[in-house]
Order: structure tokens, then C-alpha cells, then sequence
């Protein structure tokens, strides 16, 4: 059983005030999806398709690996009209590799983007104080107000979307994932959560891509 918190720890954004969290100027009430872990066929067109629907806009942390694997799912992303965001390119763990490798890690993802992104997400949310001191340098390091938790099979979809609901506000950057092991419980959330919100009048947007020099 997986263990996690569906909404960000207070402790936490202050340890790392540094890192995005929320975004909190929209003029109107705004939630900032992301989906981390692809692009994958299917699940990822599943997403695109969901989106499409509510003229949802949104970004993708992708791993450099799955983008080498299914470069068409990228262009699809981007066709749509939406952000990309690198989230290395083997899904590594900053806790637990070396900072030098980490860091060639996240050049690698990018020249397999091949194209400029600014921002950046940590799998699995960690990443140590030195790895992100060299790491903002040139991206944002995006974390997450609400975390889904569909990669966790032990959580039935019912509970992962009133916990999904019940924490998102306006300005929350919220974590759903485009993977396989995820796929099972996203597709039943996602649809109901962009629904939701919908009806309450809140827009979708991608997460701002932040200006730093050579951007």
C-alpha cells in the first residue's frame, strides 16, 4: 500500500518556498493540470481527448525515455496545444543518485524534447538541496498543491476523486499521471474532475513557462 499525501505539506513548502506549489494570480478560479510520466499511446491520447473536451489546457512532465519510445505522442501533446515539461529521462530518484548524474540525467531528457522547456518536476517529488540549487539555474522546479494519487492500486477510484476534489482550490497545481499503472484509476477520475470543476465556472490552463535567459 502506497503512502502519500493528497495535499502538499506546509512543512514542506516552507523548507522549498523556492518551488512552484500554486499559482495563485488567474483573475478567474484556475486549476493547473499535470500529467507526469509519458507520453504513452493510448493513455496519453486518452488525456488529449478528455481535455479536448472542456478546451483544457495543460502540461506534461514527460520522461526522455518514453518520449524516444513514442516521439509521435510528443508531437501530439504539442499539436494540442499544450505544455511540456522534463521530468528526466529515466524517472530518477535526486534522493538517490549521485548529483552529477542526476543533473546529465535531466540534459539528456532535454535534448530528447528537442525543443525549450523552462520547467521542471522531480519524480516521485524528491530531489536534493544541491541537485535544485543547480537545477534552477535554468528551469522551475514545479511541485504540486494536490496529488491524485492514481498510481495507487490500493486506492479505489471513488475515494481518489473525492480526495482529488475535495483538496483542489483555485491556483492548485494538481498531479494526475499518463502511465499505464495509472491508467486504470485516471481514466475514471479525470473525466468526473474536469466535469466537476467545470460546472463551477474554473478554467485549465498550463503551467506558466518561466522566462530565464537563453529561453
Amino acid at each position: 500500500m502506497s503512502f502519500f499525501l493528497h495535499k502538499s505539506n506546509f512543512l514542506l513548502r516552507t523548507v522549498y518556498p523556492e518551488f512552484w506549489w500554486k499559482i495563485e494570480d488567474a483573475a478567474e478560479p484556475t486549476i493547473y493540470l499535470t500529467f507526469d510520466d509519458g507520453p504513452i499511446p493510448e493513455v496519453t491520447e486518452f488525456v488529449l481527448e478528455q481535455l479536448d473536451r472542456y478546451a483544457a489546457q495543460a502540461t506534461f512532465f514527460c520522461i526522455g525515455d518514453n518520449v524516444r519510445k513514442h516521439r509521435d505522442m510528443l508531437y501530439k501533446v504539442l499539436e494540442a496545444g499544450h505544455m511540456v515539461g522534463n521530468h528526466t529521462f529515466n524517472h530518477l530518484n535526486g534522493w538517490k543518485t549521485d548529483d552529477a548524474d542526476y543533473l546529465e540525467n535531466i540534459q539528456k531528457c532535454q535534448q530528447e524534447l528537442s525543443i525549450e522547456t523552462a520547467l521542471f518536476r522531480p519524480p516521485y517529488g524528491r530531489i536534493k538541496k544541491t541537485q535544485a540549487a543547480e537545477v534552477m539555474e535554468n528551469y522551475a522546479v514545479v511541485m504540486w498543491d494536490v496529488l491524485t494519487g492514481d498510481f495507487d492500486r490500493t486506492l479505489h477510484p471513488d475515494v481518489c476523486l473525492r480526495k482529488t476534489i475535495q483538496y483542489t482550490q483555485p491556483g492548485s497545481i494538481v498531479v494526475f499521471h499518463d502511465s499505464l499503472k495509472a491508467f486504470p484509476t485516471m481514466r475514471y477520475v479525470l473525466p468526473r474532475m474536469l466535469a466537476y470543476f467545470a460546472e463551477r465556472g474554473y478554467s485549465f490552463r498550463a503551467v506558466p513557462q518561466p522566462v530565464y535567459a537563453g529561453y
